[in-house]
């Protein structure tokens, strides 16, 4: 890597950094956009790792309490130091990240831009972990990278570069863990998305940014697994299990009724061009380029890896479409507040337990007057049938009455809100699904198997059952944020 770099930093310049002979105006454009995924920075102390010669030490400079900024290239240090030398609050650093050593719980953000593709996934996994180290609690990882192929256009004689899948990023990052006292730590995914300067500027996907927190692991409530991501990525959400609710729901929907009941549930919001929709838990995006139609700019955003990485296949077909993806956890994910005119979510809450905590991001998201539209599993009063108990704990729902859910967005600041109990819509489409469903058979089994049949049918028919008994009920939510 030395050599590369070597190669490269003839004369420090944002040009060789960036491997582009655009590099000027992409980082004009790239540089804010970055910023603005990172949490508040106000009084954080921040360490910049591969700063190079300083193009986000600046900016960071501007936020944060103290930057303490890392390069090996003595060429880009000093360059670095040259042009951000004279801020009170920056020290500088020549180190090998994969050598440095710094104390315990020294940081809230550790920032990194193109790093870890110059570093072997066994030096990544032993970051990773130090990384852990020098963390505070409920401290964050932001870092971005070059994946699938290269995007800048400068020559090279050799390229040692790794470009990565962002599925071996998730993997290689999620899998780290440390003890930092009596407990065990890892890093929990908040947001993965491309960058969206270089799908505008150069087309392509490929420049992906991750926003990670140090969070305590607890194997227990994941169901042995390191995050609950991977739980729902390797249970419910596997690739297989999606494609099977798809062939169900229809091409692009993995929620009760599909397109159908998406156009029903739009129709309450009354869309208009221009306006900003936050769709969460958007699945296999179907609603999300349904409500494009209208104009609308759409922000799709999952936790399942495996549902983003399928939306994105399904967004290679929409030209000049207005959705954008990233994968996200919503109880964790920050945006300025009145930054959204619609927040929109199709069966996914069901999943948080802390329902409260996420209306209250929900009414600060939200743009004064703006719609939230939520659908979603709810349940009848207790008490439940031992077979509902099962069902809920073995998927790790947290439920509630359609009538208690509305009182928490009620609670949580929301207006006119409307709880309406749609149970009888969600037995008509559970019906019409099921048929669907057996009329398929034939071309289903060759797709899948008769197992695998026989599995998605009886779980259809189970539901149609809890919903007969009274268990299992389906609400449909919409509020108002106050003016």
């Amino acid at each position: 890597m030395r050599k590369f770099w070597e190669e490269h930093s003839q004369n420090s310049s944002v040009q060789e950094m960036m491997l582009d002979s655009g590099a000027q105006q992409l980082t004009q454009e790239d540089t804010p956009e970055i910023i603005a995924l990172l949490p508040c920075l106000k009084g954080q102390d921040v360490l910049e790792l591969g700063a190079g010669i300083g193009r986000f030490t600046a900016a960071l400079a501007k936020l944060a309490h103290h930057i303490t900024a890392v390069d090996f290239m003595e060429s880009f240090l000093a360059h670095n130091r040259q042009e951000n030398g004279h801020q009170p609050n920056v020290d500088f650093l020549q180190a090998d990240v994969t050598s440095l050593q710094l104390p315990s719980q020294s940081f809230d953000l550790i920032f990194s831009n193109w790093l870890f593709m110059y570093l072997s996934d066994t030096e990544v996994s032993d970051v990773a972990q130090k990384m852990l180290l020098w963390l505070r609690p409920g401290g964050r990882l932001f870092f971005r990278e070059s994946c699938f192929y290269q995007s800048g256009d400068q020559p090279r004689a050799f390229n040692p570069t790794l470009y990565r899948t962002p599925a071996e990023y998730n993997h290689l990052f999620t899998s780290a863990h440390q003890t930092c006292g009596d407990e065990l730590y890892g890093f929990e995914i908040v947001m993965s998305r491309s960058v969206q300067t270089y799908i505008k500027r150069k087309q392509n996907r490929n420049q992906v940014c991750w926003l990670l927190q140090k969070v305590p692991r607890n194997p227990e409530a994941t169901w042995g697994y390191d995050t609950f991501q991977k739980f729902l990525d390797s249970e419910q959400y596997a690739t297989r299990n999606i494609r099977r609710y798809e062939w169900v729901f229809g091409p692009g929907f993995v929620s009760t009724g599909g397109l159908t009941t998406t156009k029903e549930l739009v129709r309450m919001l009354d869309l208009k061009q221009g306006q900003r929709v936050l769709d969460v838990g958007c699945g296999l995006s179907g609603s999300d380029f349904y409500m494009a139609k209208f104009g609308v700019e759409v922000l799709g955003m999952d936790l399942s890896h495996n549902m983003v990485e399928l939306a994105l296949e399904r967004a290679q077909k929409e030209t000049g479409s207005l959705v954008q993806f990233e994968i996200g956890n919503a109880t964790r994910r920050t945006f300025p507040e009145n930054t959204f005119d619609v927040i929109y979510s199709r069966d996914t809450v069901l999943h948080v337990p802390g329902k409260s905590a996420l209306f209250a991001k929900f009414l600060s998201w939200l743009k004064p007057g703006g719609q939230l539209l939520i659908s979603d599993y709810c349940c009848g009063p207790h008490p439940w049938s031992k077979a509902f108990m099962e069902y809920v704990r073995r998927r790790g729902y947290s439920l509630l009455t359609p009538w208690e859910y509305g009182q928490v967005l009620q609670e949580a600041g929301f207006r006119q809100v409307q709880a309406l109990d749609y149970t009888e819509r969600m037995l008509s489409a559970l019906t019409q699904e099921l048929q669907e469903l057996e009329r398929s058979w034939q071309q289903f089994v060759q797709e899948f198997s008769e197992s695998e049949f026989e599995s998605l049918a009886s779980g259809w028919r189970e539901k149609l059952q809890r919903c007969a008994d009274g268990d299992q009920r389906w609400g449909v939510f919409y509020a108002l944020k106050p003016q």
